[in-house]
């Protein structure tokens, strides 16, 4: 069968047994499955039509869910998100089994969320119909006699999806958790601050999103284009947004990590709050949400007033991200321009107050007391690989975006790591060559270019390879306006992603990309459509997807692998 990702272990009943589904089948979930069955009468219902109703006294349901924790008690290494990573695969607590025959189909999960994996499995065995929103007239369903054991290579398997620079509306993360899910992808970064927008209420400081949501313009391409789009761009979440995007990717068994950025990438933040800024040399007064894209030169002001205030952001974001669905939180840490830092008397007396090694020393000052704070309040900061610089804070966990460099170094100092180098897994860059891929950012990423994608490089010991966590790949928006050019620069190379964390694949360049190929075309693209997916076709954009005459920033070659 054409399963995206791919199984560890499927056996199909070598005379192509079928068993047919009657017109009213039923369900029977054991302890801890409630979940699912509730999942199933709603999607497999809407799609199949079917209200799937318990099964009479005495009678054996025609889909049967059930945990069993035994399961996961093998020597695999599919773990929870925020678990240890591992190159294994099969035994863990997102494990699962299915077994289809004569009397029906099981489902077994090692936990909720293996017993949900496996419904997403049901469904893509059930053909690509099994995706739609209503049921189509006539249709028959059945299941090919089967078993399957499954579980996951890595338990960190995510997405970051930049809401900062384009928003996302609500709906859209809702749909964005549903595709995720659909590929057995846990984890949901979001990129919640950055100079263009803030995008969560927060009470105590409502300027933070009645100035901070709305930016006056937005440039059209890349920066270096000189086109802009004149209407007004925001939106932010309200508290109570959060708490139903929240509750659904619980529901979903995906993991959430809000992402408010410090020190830098702070310019709509200064906007709202000029005394945030560094005020002794830039009029922050002045300042408005950022209608560019790039690195902003205005950054936080390293004071005891900003820590104050920062956190209070982070004692809202916590009520509205529970530790059970988000025990990461992440502080960015990035691109931290110094020019201001430097020419602050204010910084560099606090520079000398706090005896650290310089602008570098301030910044890592930042990182390590949120760290502190975070860990007294039972998470775990994590950050983008700069944190490294000025020295790491004890509890951080890095997400290695610049290449495999700064996670190398973390991993073999014991610190964990989700593997997101650019140069692999930035879906913002361009898919293929040639004028019609819109507003083509970076290097050509291709979907066989991803799906030979390693988290795990081999130049890192046995003890070092246990601290990474898994990989995610990044959606910056700059160039995405709207949900059709994100679908279009997200897929079909998210699906090549998902086998990737998921699935025991070979070494790279030992990868059947052909085969993955004929599983994408047999009924993957089928899947998307009937999701209602806006994807890259294999033979390159429809018109509607290109946009002509809307400047880029292509690079050309391979690129570095560092």
């Amino acid at each position: 069968m054409d399963l995206i990702p791919a199984p560890r272990l499927a056996v199909f009943h070598q005379d192509g047994l079928r068993f047919e589904f009657g017109p009213e089948p039923t369900l029977a979930a054991g302890p801890g499955g409630e979940g699912v069955a509730r999942w199933l009468r709603r999607e497999l219902g809407a799609a199949t039509g079917w209200s799937l109703p318990a099964a009479r006294p005495g009678a054996a349901a025609d889909i049967r869910l059930r945990v069993d924790a035994e399961r996961g008690r093998g020597n695999g290494t599919g773990t929870d998100a925020g678990a240890g990573g591992g190159t294994g695969a099969g035994a863990g607590p997102e494990s699962y089994g299915i077994t289809v025959g004569a009397a029906g189909v099981e489902l077994a999960g090692a936990s909720g969320a293996g017993l949900f994996w496996a419904a997403q499995t049901l469904r893509q065995l059930l053909g690509p119909d099994a995706c739609r929103k209503a049921p189509l007239p006539g249709r028959a369903w059945s299941l090919p006699y089967a078993a399957i054991e499954d579980g996951p290579r890595f338990g960190w398997r995510g997405m970051m999806l930049d809401v900062a620079r384009h928003f996302t509306p609500k709906d859209g993360v809702l749909r964005y958790i549903d595709l995720l899910a659909a590929h057995k992808l846990n984890v949901l970064h979001l990129h919640l601050t950055d100079d263009q927008g803030w995008r969560v209420e927060i009470k105590r400081y409502p300027r933070l999103t009645g100035v901070g949501a709305w930016r006056a313009r937005s440039r059209w391409g890349h920066r270096a284009s000189p086109l802009w789009n004149e209407t007004p761009h925001g939106g932010y979440y309200t508290q109570d947004n959060i708490r139903e995007i929240v509750a659904y990717a619980a529901e979903r068994h995906v993991r959430l990590v809000p992402e408010i950025d410090v020190p830098g990438h702070s310019q709509a933040a200064i906007a709202a709050y000029p005394e945030l800024g560094n005020t002794d040399v830039v009029d922050t007064g002045a300042l408005e949400v950022w209608d560019d894209w790039g690195i902003s030169e205005n950054v936080l002001a390293p004071t005891e007033a900003v820590l104050r205030f920062y956190e209070g952001v982070f004692e809202e974001l916590l009520e509205l991200f529970p530790a059970e669905v988000s025990p990461f939180v992440h502080v960015g840490g990035d691109e931290c321009p110094k020019a201001q830092w430097k020419a602050s008397a204010a910084a560099q007396e606090r520079i000398r107050e706090l005896g650290v090694d310089g602008e570098d020393g301030l910044q890592s000052w930042f990182i390590r007391h949120f760290d502190a704070w975070l860990a007294e309040r039972g998470r775990r900061l994590i950050g983008w690989d700069e944190i490294l610089e000025g020295g790491l804070a004890p509890g951080a966990a890095v997400s290695s975006w610049r290449g495999y460099g700064g996670g190398i170094a973390a991993a073999e100092a014991a610190h964990d790591v989700v593997m997101c180098p650019e140069q692999h897994v930035y879906l913002d860059y361009r898919q293929a060559g040639g004028a019609e891929e819109p507003m083509p950012i970076a290097y050509v990423r291709t979907l066989e270019d991803v799906y030979r994608f390693e988290p795990v490089p081999p130049k890192l010991s046995e003890a070092a390879a246990a601290h990474v966590l898994g990989a995610q790949a990044n959606v910056w928006t700059e160039v995405m306006e709207d949900q059709g050019r994100v679908d279009y620069q997200v897929f079909p190379r998210l699906a090549a992603f998902a086998e990737v964390v998921w699935s025991p694949l070979a070494e790279p360049q030992e990868r059947d990309f052909a085969r993955f190929e004929d599983r994408m075309a047999a009924a993957h693209y089928a899947r998307l459509d009937a999701l209602g997916v806006g994807y890259r076709p294999p033979a390159g954009p429809l018109p509607w997807q290109r946009r002509p005459g809307v400047l880029g920033r292509p690079k050309e070659g391979a690129p570095p692998n560092v």
